[in-house]
């Protein structure tokens, strides 16, 4: 009897303990990371680490120097080969990173091509490789799914052009900078995510001291939620042709106000006159190049110039694209490929075919195609993010709905600049209707004779 009694006392709060953990491994990671996940990845790291750093073919073999050391001073007839050198290993609330010192005959194109292996030798949900300096690489492991439910990190990134927009897969923030990446084209398919993307973009965009400029000629039924925040809009190819004439104008007068004070671009300019930096924001890009009449191709040929000029020139003028659509290749005209070539940053959401994934990353990051193709449908917002030095991660866009972007344009429409050049086209905001309630009793006024 005292042996059941001591059986029950021990087994129940460990079954407790058991049921707790695996709820918490369902409906909080995170917790279930921090606190059975993490133990178990760092001790099965220390233990296993030259071992399958050997089997994964990451070893070198010592050189002479240091077999000669092996076998005098340390007396052993045994020389085994040399792994990477661990620098530094740091546990997170989402994954472990670990710092590596390659040795002479390894580059970090070796360890990337390794990551899969030593995923499933360490038990992660992921391994992603980044080369931090010359010689060095970070192992970048995340320990559950992180895109599966989105959760920005508590410390985003922050600059003058800096808009964190999603959540990559080694559990770091996706974001946008303009000063760095000044261009970019986002693709996807129906239900795929992208307006998602452009929502959330839209939401840190409307934060800063920018001007939003926005193209949707779909009569504007996704840009016209962020009317108070934006100093231009189009909704229809007329509309849109001569806004980008405005807009180019608007950088033509940029370049004489720095070739006036000698400067290479906008933000070496003295503060006091500086000109706000404008986003152009275009949402689906086809419908600008496709024409119904013959007579509207001389419109839809300027209109692509002018755009291929922005491309060409405006960053220095603190002009940005935005440019988003479902395809975007030769098959709308020509210019498209000259215009995609100027957009240098691209994510790429869940596509229809594989044509469409190699408009957006085949000339830049091949082996992202295949990523994106199997991105399956159920998983909306789930993207492939790359830019033209060829790197490339996935990543997902927390959910937000065109209602609570809208308020945040609202919120922050005091920051909206006005642009003379631009005025002709800033758009209307509507008029709020009558807060609901009993009509009042008016006095009928007595008929006179």
């Amino acid at each position: 009897m005292a042996d059941l009694t001591t059986l029950w006392e021990v087994g129940l709060p460990l079954a407790g303990a058991g049921g707790g953990l695996g709820y918490a491994k369902a409906r909080a990671p995170r917790v279930f990371w921090s606190v059975a996940g993490l133990p178990v990845a760092r001790v099965r790291f220390a233990v296993t680490y030259r071992a399958t750093m050997d089997v994964c073919g990451l070893t070198v073999q010592p050189s002479r120097f240091r077999a000669f050391l092996v076998r005098n001073i340390a007396r052993r007839s045994d020389v085994q080969p040399v792994p990477p050198k661990v620098r530094r290993v740091r546990g997170s609330s989402t994954g472990m990173r670990v710092t590596l010192r390659l040795p002479a005959g390894l580059e970090p194109a070796d360890v990337i091509a390794a990551s899969e292996r030593l995923r499933h030798a360490w038990g992660v949900h992921s391994v992603n490789v980044v080369e931090t300096k010359p010689g060095f690489v970070e192992l970048r492991m995340t320990g559950y799914d992180v895109l599966h439910r989105v959760k920005m990190p508590r410390r985003l990134p922050a600059g003058q052009m800096v808009v964190p927009v999603a959540l990559r897969e080694d559990g770091t923030a996706f974001v946008r900078d303009y000063l760095k990446v000044p261009h970019a084209l986002t693709l996807g398919a129906n239900q795929s995510g992208k307006s998602m993307y452009q929502r959330n973009l839209i939401k840190g965009l409307a934060r800063l001291r920018v001007a939003l400029v926005g193209i949707d000629c779909k009569r504007g039924v996704e840009q016209r939620h962020y009317a108070p925040r934006l100093s231009a809009l189009a909704v229809t190819p007329e509309e849109a042709s001569g806004l980008l004439d405005a807009l180019v104008d608007e950088m033509e007068s940029r370049f004489d106000l720095l070739s006036d004070h000698g400067a290479a671009d906008i933000w070496a300019l003295p503060s006091e006159v500086r000109p706000v930096p404008i986003v152009l924001l275009v949402d689906e890009v086809a419908e600008l190049f496709l024409v119904a009449i013959k007579k509207d191709e001389e419109r839809r040929d300027r209109m692509v110039m002018q755009l291929i000029r922005l491309a060409q020139l405006a960053r220095a003028a603190g002009m940005y694209l935005e440019i988003c659509g479902q395809r975007f290749g030769s098959e709308l005209g020509k210019g498209a490929t000259t215009l995609r070539a100027q957009l240098t940053g691209r994510v790429v959401h869940r596509v229809n075919d594989k044509q469409t994934a190699d408009m957006g990353l085949g000339d830049i990051a091949p082996d992202a195609v295949f990523a994106v193709t199997a991105i399956p449908p159920d998983k909306p917002g789930v993207a492939v993010a790359g830019d033209t030095s060829g790197g490339w991660s996935r990543i997902r866009t927390p959910e937000l709905s065109a209602e609570e972007a809208a308020e945040v344009c609202a919120q922050f429409a005091h920051l909206t600049p006005h642009l003379p050049a631009l005025a002709a086209y800033r758009p209307v905001l509507p008029i709020p209707a009558p807060a609901a309630g009993p009509v009042p009793f008016v006095k009928p006024i007595p008929a006179t004779d």
